[in-house]
């Protein structure tokens, strides 16, 4: 666990995406065993979007409320779709977490993750960890290796930790019906 306001500032090590106004840090591996050790005070926190949550699956106890959700919009220049925020992330993060709780925040590698405990500690939640190598962990970076460019060097799943493709009605993100008219005008159904 790496805690930067035990170790005198920012962690430099910590690329600066995933670094948060709390300085609390962890890794899946440390994440599980916490949840593991007081599962009613420690929430993990899934802010990936549903597409990500249900199809690359999750950690059995995560609750998923999205930071942003993806527009089906393709950018040539960056390759890959343009994102948009969830208006009500806070409001639902309030709904469904104490500002008592342990929340340990994952997205796929760190960075939304990191996002979502800034908007966390701005409201006042003063315990919010970033899962730093998160579901699917951080890419390797060897030509020589044949997962060069892959996420496989950490993370929950390369970790060997439990996860699921299995939808909990209380831990799945519900979308509003006007969410639902977006993703209906989005896939022009």
């Amino acid at each position: 666990m790496q805690d930067s306001k035990n170790t005198g500032g920012s962690t430099p090590e910590l690329h600066k995406m995933k670094q948060t106004s709390l300085g609390l840090y962890v890794t899946a591996k440390e994440a599980y065993d916490m949840w593991k050790d007081n599962p009613e005070k420690v929430k993990i926190l899934d802010v990936r979007c549903p597409e990500e949550y249900v199809l690359i699956g999750h950690p059995d106890m995560a609750l998923n409320i999205p930071l942003f959700f993806p527009k089906y919009e393709w950018h040539e220049d960056k390759r890959r779709y343009s994102a948009e925020p969830n208006k009500d992330f806070m409001a639902d993060a309030q709904n469904l977490l104490s500002p008592d709780d342990t929340i340990l925040a994952m997205c796929r590698s760190g960075g939304r993750s990191a996002m979502a405990a800034n908007q966390l500690a701005q409201a006042g939640y003063k315990n919010v960890y970033n899962i730093i190598d998160g579901m699917e962990g951080d890419t390797v970076n060897d030509p020589e290796n044949v997962y060069h460019g892959k996420r496989m060097k950490n993370g929950w799943k390369n970790t060997g930790l439990p996860w699921t493709h299995d939808l909990d009605p209380d831990l799945v993100w519900h979308p509003r019906k006007e969410d639902m008219e977006k993703v209906k005008i989005a896939l022009d159904l």
